[in-house]
């Protein structure tokens, strides 16, 4: 199976290297992406949009053989979405890892400061202690030093879905920061936060207690339960 991983906010394809080796030893290829304006290297990252991002993992499903696993973190689960909204007949299941998916006119986050078109990592303190769980000192430093500023564009800019299938798309929420029960409780009382996945006819929750990051926090954990949701398809 071709597994396409999409990083979250300042991330670059490399965060997924404590996770992706574990995916390619069970026999699945793996395409772990840089997204336009994350790499170390590119100069323009305010003039690059969420559409182009979605783009970029489409343009993935399309080069490969057969159908696709998209496993998206944290607002890379938001452009997986669009990514299975865009190719719902090649998307063979969608994992979100402290992510879910975002509904049309939705932007991923609006809320942070912008600086120069784009979004710096924030100082720790700007995080709660849920997203920082297990995140250590060693782990912060790391993290910091390879983040890459956020095009503020991919943030900003509504989300755009035109294709109702993408709600046969399968999904598994792997849920670190807020329990499976907790998401479950706010899809019966309606809350707006969790809307459009409540629309996907078929998902699965996986708990992974642990913070925002858990490429970082816990790798190995995270690989056997992306290769679980695998297996399910």
């Amino acid at each position: 199976m071709d597994l396409i991983l999409i990083p979250g906010f300042w991330l670059d394809g490399s965060s997924w290297r404590g996770v992706a080796p574990a995916l390619e030893r069970a026999g699945h290829r793996v395409r772990a992406l840089t997204l336009p304006g994350l790499d170390p290297a590119d100069v323009d990252r305010a003039g690059v949009r969420l559409r182009d991002h979605v783009a970029a993992v489409v343009a993935a499903v399309d080069e490969a053989d057969g159908p696709v696993v998209l496993v998206g973190h944290s607002g890379g689960g938001a452009i997986a979405h669009a990514a299975a909204d865009a190719r719902p007949d090649r998307v063979a299941r969608v994992v979100y890892v402290d992510a879910g998916p975002l509904g049309d006119g939705q932007p991923v986050n609006d809320q942070m400061p912008v600086v120069d078109g784009v979004i710096p990592l924030p100082d720790w303190s700007a995080f709660g202690e849920e997203d920082l769980r297990d995140l250590d000192d060693e782990l912060r430093a790391a993290f910091r030093a390879r983040a890459v500023p956020q095009p503020a564009a991919v943030a900003r800019d509504p989300q755009v879905l035109t294709d109702a299938r993408r709600y046969d798309v399968p999904a598994t929420i792997i849920a670190c920061e807020y329990p499976a029960a907790q998401l479950r409780e706010w899809i019966d009382q309606g809350h707006p936060y969790v809307a459009e996945l409540a629309a996907v006819r078929d998902v699965e929750y996986v708990d992974l207690p642990t913070g925002h990051w858990p490429q970082f926090t816990k790798p190995a954990e995270l690989a056997q339960a992306i290769l679980a949701a695998v297996d399910r398809r």
